[in-house]
């Protein structure tokens, strides 16, 4: 009864796994790539991720997020094949 404890929250995960794979005849993923580009714009630390998104936006990026020690923001795209 112990072991089937232990076994149930793993066979229940398989089960989630195999009904995601299984759900519907074709299963097409795409994985958008997304680029990232220093802003030319935003001065400063970047402490908001929303005024970084919001300059962005203005350089005509779809987002926009703080990075690094130094705290600069940059702008998010889906790349160009």
């Amino acid at each position: 009864m112990e072991v089937s404890r232990k076994l149930l929250p793993a066979a229940l995960l398989l089960a989630l796994l195999l009904l995601a794979a299984t759900d519907g005849d074709q299963m097409m993923v795409a994985e958008a790539r997304t680029c990232e580009s220093r802003s030319h714009r935003f001065r400063g630390p970047c402490m908001r991720a929303s005024n970084c998104r919001n300059v962005c936006k203005t350089e005509g990026f779809q987002d926009g997020k703080c990075r690094g020690f130094r705290r600069r923001c940059f702008c998010v795209s889906q790349c160009h094949h």
